[in-house]
C-alpha cells in the first residue's frame, strides 16, 4: 500500500502528564491530540497497548489482544458515573516525571475494583451495560481465555501458568469449567476492565481520526511465554509435555554483542499455524486494526527467518541457528481475510536480500533511523540510513523508543562521529553556525532533515521536538528495570517556538 506524504510524533500514552502516576486516556490524551491537530500533524505513533508483564515492557505483555488497564482514565470513569469524586480524593503523592509502575498498580487496581462495584450496584448504567454485553460477545474469542488467565494468575500468587495445577495447565475441560465457576467474580472483573479500556481508547481514536490524525500501532512478532496467548494455544508453540519452551527467540552474535541476545520468547510452530490458514495470526491482525489505523510490525525479519536458540543455552544466543519463517504465506492469508491493510515493517536488524525481497513483495515500507547513520571511522556514503539513500517507500525517524533522544545522542558523540554528522550536514564547511549548535538545537536540525527527506512518512519522538536529553530516554535495551517510565509535563506542549517550528517544517516539506 502506498502512503501519502505525512509527518507525526511518537509518544506512548504512559508518557502523558496527569495526577494519577501514569499517563492515561483521559483529558491529557485529548490535549495531545489537539496539539497534533494544531501543528498540522497527521500521524501519532504509539507502542503496544497491551497489559505489561515483566519489566513493565509493552513488548512483554500478558496478551497480544488485551489492553493495559493502567491506561484507564479515572477522570473519565467519574464522568461516566462509574466512580465518585470521593474515590479519587486520597491518591498517593505520585512522582510527576516518572512512572512508578508498582505504586500505580497498587493504587489503580483497587480503584477499578470500586468502579466494578459501582457498575454492579448502581442503576442508571443501562446503556453502558448494553455496551458491555456487546463487548463480551464480540471479543469472546480472546476475552474468555484472557480473563480466566488473569484471574487464575492472581489466585496463584502471580506465578507463571506452567506452575498451576496440572489439569489447568493442560486446559482439561472439567478443570476449565471448575475454575471458571470458582473465579466467576474475578473473571467478570477482568472482562469489565477490558471493556473500560477499549471504550476509552476507541473514543480517543475516533477523536483523533475526526481531526485527520491516523494512529500507528505496534505489533511485536513474538509473544511472552507467561501470557494468555501461549497458555490458550499451546499447540501453536514449541513446548514440551510440561508446557515449557524447547526453543526460544533471540538474535545472533553481532558487533554489539559477542553472545547475541537471548530474548526467551517461545517460538511458533509455523507449519501447525498454516494448517488452518494462520487463523490465530489473522485474528491478531484483525484485532490490531480495530484499535489502530496503521500497523508497524516489530522484528519483521523474523517472518523471513528467525534465530532459534535451544532453551538450555544459559542465556546466550551463541548456539542458535537461522530457521525459515512463514514468508509471504502468512501475509497472503491476512490479505485474503482482511483485504489490503496499511502496514509498515521494522527492518532494523540483520537484513538480507531475502528480507528485503519479502518486504517488497508484501508492499510494506521499511524504516530508516537517522541516529544510525554516522558511526564508524569515517562517513560511509553507502550507509542506508543516510538521507540520499532513501526511497519514497520509507518511514524515517530521528530515533525511536530504543535509542537515546536526539539531543542526548548528540551530546554523547565522540569526535569522529560528530565530524561525520557535521560533514554530512555541511559538506562544504560553509555553515559555521551549524558547528556551534547545542544538543537541543541539533535535535531540531535532525527533525528538519527527516522532514525534508523523500520518505513518505516521517515520525519523531516527542522528546526530540522538546529538545530533551538522555534523562528523558524511554528504554535502554538490555537493561531489565527502570525503563518505560518517562513522562512530560503538561506545560511542555505550550512552548510557542516548538509549535511554530513544527508548523513551519510541516508546511515547507509538505508533510
Amino acid at each position: 500500500m502506498e502512503f501519502e506524504r505525512a509527518g507525526g510524533i511518537l509518544v506512548h500514552p504512559t508518557s502523558f502528564p496527569g495526577p494519577y502516576g501514569v499517563g492515561d486516556l483521559g483529558p491529557e490524551a485529548y490535549r495531545f491530540v489537539d496539539f497534533l491537530h494544531e501543528t498540522n500533524q497527521k500521524l501519532w505513533q504509539i507502542l503496544p497497548l497491551n497489559p505489561t508483564g515483566y519489566g513493565d515492557s509493552p513488548y512483554a505483555a500478558y496478551s497480544a489482544f488485551a489492553g493495559n488497564p493502567l491506561l484507564i482514565s479515572p477522570d473519565l470513569l467519574v464522568l461516566d458515573g462509574l466512580l465518585d469524586e470521593q474515590d479519587l480524593a486520597h491518591k498517593p503523592d505520585f512522582p510527576e516525571e516518572r512512572v512508578d509502575y508498582g505504586q500505580v498498580y497498587d493504587w489503580k487496581m483497587p480503584l477499578l475494583t470500586r468502579s466494578f462495584q459501582h457498575f454492579q450496584a448502581k442503576g442508571g448504567h443501562d446503556h453502558i451495560k448494553v455496551e458491555f454485553e456487546r463487548f463480551r460477545h464480540d471479543r469472546s474469542g480472546w476475552l474468555d481465555d484472557y480473563a480466566l488467565f488473569r484471574a487464575a494468575k492472581e489466585t496463584h500468587g502471580g506465578v507463571a501458568w506452567s506452575e498451576w495445577e496440572p489439569a489447568l495447565v493442560r486446559r482439561e475441560e472439567e478443570a476449565l469449567l471448575a475454575w471458571h465457576e470458582r473465579l466467576a467474580e474475578q473473571v467478570a472483573f477482568q472482562k469489565y476492565i477490558q471493556f473500560l479500556f477499549f471504550r476509552q481508547w476507541l473514543h480517543l481514536k475516533k477523536y483523533a481520526n475526526e481531526r485527520g490524525i491516523k494512529i500507528i500501532g505496534d505489533m511485536p512478532i513474538f509473544v511472552a511465554y507467561d501470557s494468555a496467548d501461549v497458555w490458550a494455544n499451546q499447540d501453536l508453540f514449541y513446548l514440551d509435555e510440561n508446557g515449557q519452551p524447547t526453543v526460544v527467540a533471540g538474535t545472533p552474535p553481532d558487533f554489539f554483542s559477542e553472545t547475541g541476545q537471548y530474548w526467551g520468547n517461545p517460538l511458533y510452530r509455523w507449519e501447525k499455524l498454516s494448517e488452518n490458514g494462520y487463523a490465530w495470526w489473522v485474528e491478531r491482525f484483525r484485532a490490531s486494526f480495530e484499535v489502530m489505523d496503521i500497523l508497524r510490525i516489530d522484528h519483521f525479519r523474523g517472518f523471513e527467518a528467525y534465530w532459534e536458540i535451544p532453551v538450555n543455552s544459559e542465556g546466550t544466543a551463541v548456539n542458535g541457528q537461522w530457521v525459515k519463517g512463514p514468508g509471504m504465506d502468512l501475509f497472503e492469508a491476512v490479505r485474503t481475510a482482511l483485504g489490503e491493510q496499511p502496514i509498515m515493517a521494522e527492518d532494523l536488524d540483520t537484513i538480507t536480500r531475502e528480507v528485503d525481497a519479502l518486504r517488497e513483495e508484501a508492499g510494506f515500507p521499511g524504516m530508516r533511523v537517522l541516529l544510525f547513520a554516522f558511526g564508524g571511522p569515517e562517513l560511509d556514503p553507502k550507509n542506508p540510513y543516510l538521507l540520499h539513500n532513501y526511497e519514497p517507500d520509507t518511514v524515517v525517524y530521528t530515533g525511536n523508543h530504543d535509542t537515546d533522544t536526539a539531543a542526548g545522542w548528540y551530546a554523547s558523540l565522540d569526535h569522529q562521529e560528530k565530524q561525520n554528522l557535521l560533514r554530512y550536514l555541511d559538506p562544504l564547511g560553509t555553515n559555521h553556525h551549524l558547528h556551534n549548535l547545542n544538543p537541543a538545537e541539533m535535535a531540531w536540525k535532525l527533525v528538519e532533515v527527516a522532514w525534508s527527506s523523500v520518505a513518505r512518512l516521517a515520525v519523531v519522538p516527542l522528546q526530540d521536538i522538546m529538545g530533551l536529553g538522555s534523562e528523558s530516554r524511554m528504554n535502554f535495551p538490555g537493561k531489565g528495570e527502570g525503563n518505560w517510565g518517562w513522562r512530560y509535563k503538561s506545560d511542555h506542549l505550550h512552548n510557542h517556538q516548538m509549535r511554530e517550528r513544527l508548523v513551519t517544517l510541516t508546511h515547507v516539506f509538505r508533510r
